[in-house]
């Protein structure tokens, strides 16, 4: 029964990530395919957690959700990038998000082979469910093409009209990053940080991101949510195994 139910949500991952990819290909729902992958984020959260609450680990389900973060973390983001950035073909940016692409499968795949006995707190590399939310929260900051990463007080660099680069370069150090020998928390490591504040912290996030949304500003709070993972994560790994 648990195993059913961490399938049904690792599916439901699959569904957002394929809901996002359509919703692209029409070159006008961009904001709905970008939010599509973070609930895909959320999914994928959710159905590891149910998982681990059978004693016996499904291996099905291990591979059914490598095969599906390929989808929703690798192709989607990368196909919701290109297709909003560029109207024609643009060879660089090909190889640069096919760069990517490889990266995520790469990454998931030794992840498929990596004892999980050595990995209590930490994942070997940035996880896909990261990078791919840091480029669909990256669309969702520049969904309107004329506005600034944070109107008003960033440096020029950050301006729209420098959007091909600025997606390109994210999608490049990202890649780079899964593929790296760079320690980051995994989910029983962020509870273990957090400690008995992570309902709290829970609930003030959750606070924060009703006020963003109502100021429209969602795409940039959950752009800092994941970019804070990635920043900091590292270092609390450090922490955790002095």
């Amino acid at each position: 029964m648990i195993n059913s139910l961490a399938n049904l949500l690792t599916v439901l991952s699959l569904f957002c990530g394929f809901f996002s990819i359509t919703f692209a290909l029409t070159r006008v729902h961009y904001t709905y395919a970008a939010w599509a992958i973070i609930l895909s984020v959320v999914f994928d959260g959710l159905d590891g957690q149910v998982a681990r609450l059978n004693s016996v680990p499904s291996e099905f389900g291990k591979q059914l959700d490598s095969l599906i973060d390929v989808v929703s973390f690798g192709v989607a983001p990368a196909l919701l990038g290109y297709v909003f950035i560029y109207e024609r073909f643009h060879l660089w940016a090909v190889l640069v998000l096919f760069f990517y692409l490889l990266c995520s499968v790469w990454r998931l795949a030794k992840y498929n082979l990596a004892p999980k006995e050595s990995m209590h707190y930490h994942f070997w590399g940035l996880p896909t469910t990261v990078s791919g939310g840091l480029l669909a929260s990256f669309i969702l900051i520049y969904r309107r093409k004329g506005e600034m990463f944070f109107p008003g007080f960033m440096p020029d660099i950050l301006m729209a009209d420098n959007l091909r680069i600025l997606f390109l370069a994210l999608a490049f150090i990202l890649g780079v990053l899964m593929v790296s020998r760079v320690k980051f928390l995994n989910l029983d490591g962020i509870k273990k940080v957090l400690g008995r504040n992570i309902g709290l912290t829970i609930a003030v996030l959750s606070v924060l991101m009703a006020i963003a949304a109502f100021r429209r500003d969602a795409g940039i709070a959950t752009f800092m949510l994941f970019l804070v993972y990635l920043l900091f994560s590292p270092l609390a790994v450090k922490e955790l195994e002095r």
